[in-house]
């Protein structure tokens, strides 16, 4: 049984508890760290990171 994403590719998000805007680059339903996000930080470095869907929300378009 396939699990329904709650993200989507390309969707921006940021953890539940604030931090950077990322943007969603790969889903992976079957891992518990689910979510493939991509983000810039501050010396211009592009990170990659793994999260599970459950500490990410939507990013609001005030957030950058």
């Amino acid at each position: 049984m396939k699990k329904s994403m709650k993200f989507q590719k390309q969707q921006r998000v940021q953890q539940e508890f604030g931090g950077p805007v990322m943007k969603v680059i790969g889903l992976e339903p079957e891992l518990i760290e689910n979510i493939i996000t991509q983000w810039q930080d501050e010396q211009g470095n592009i990170i990659t990171g793994k999260f599970m869907d459950s500490v990410l929300v939507p990013a609001t378009e005030s957030d950058s």
